[in-house]
């Protein structure tokens, strides 16, 4: 594989996440792979631009990398939040007529509809936010998940907005039908906020192939974790070879 052009993994974070959630991923990913943290407005590497908070703001700045020419099979990793921005790109994609990813791989998120219960983030108080984002009460105060929704609730609001605007896009009927897109569905047993008994209503996202993968942690498993970006990077070899393999003759 040295001498053919990598896999390339561009990965999305979770909500209050950065690029250096994936900052070790390239010696874990393996061979074959190139590991692509993408930077969203108002992140680490783009602090000083407005955050979006629409479906077509952030199809505005993030697709145009997608839809130069790639040099092969690329794969897109969703985590949180994350999940849902690579699900919306992959359904533009599609809905255009353009080529999406070889495989979409989404993390610790379930599939939409998800926020509709949420209040108004624009008129709800801190209290019902929290209590909404930590599950109703699933995710004690005192969690390092709990600490963090607190902590972080004020950019929280602007990236719920997002997620709702995302949420709705993908509810709405699309006009070319249901992907045929290859998933990957990646959940964690000690997950409270998507725990891996709704892995499975990801398939009626694709009806391409679809796998399920249970991995230890609780919300955050991406954080450090060596299984995950392993098992990604054999997903994306997997992703090669089959792009390799000659096409069934009619």
């Amino acid at each position: 594989m040295s001498d053919e052009q990598p896999v390339r993994l561009h990965c999305f974070a979770h909500s209050l996440g950065g690029e250096s959630l994936f900052e070790h991923w390239p010696a874990s990913a393996g061979p074959g792979v190139e590991v692509v943290p993408v930077s969203l407005p108002g992140g680490s590497r783009r602090r000083s631009e407005p955050r979006v908070n629409t479906h077509e703001a952030l199809l505005a700045d993030v697709l145009p990398r997608f839809t130069d020419p790639h040099p092969g099979p690329y794969v897109l990793y969703g985590h949180g939040l994350g999940a849902m921005v690579a699900l919306s790109v992959t359904r533009a994609l599609h809905e255009a007529g353009l080529p999406g990813p070889a495989l979409l791989a989404v993390g610790a998120h379930s599939p939409p509809p998800v926020y509709a219960a949420l209040p108004d983030v624009r008129g709800a108080t801190d209290a019902e936010l929290l209590h909404v984002l930590g599950g109703e009460g699933a995710v004690p105060p005192s969690s390092d998940e709990g600490i963090l929704l607190r902590a972080m609730l004020p950019v929280l609001r602007a990236e719920l907005e997002l997620a709702r605007a995302l949420d709705e896009a993908a509810r709405r009927p699309s006009c070319a039908g249901p992907l045929t897109t290859a998933l990957l569905v990646v959940a964690s047993q000690d997950n409270p906020l998507a725990p891996p008994t709704v892995a499975d209503s990801w398939r009626r996202w694709t009806v391409g192939p679809a796998r399920t993968r249970i991995v230890p942690g609780r919300h955050f498993f991406a954080r450090g974790s060596r299984e995950l970006p392993r098992l990604l990077g054999r997903a994306c070899r997997v992703t090669r070879r089959l792009a390799q393999q000659p096409a069934p003759v009619a």
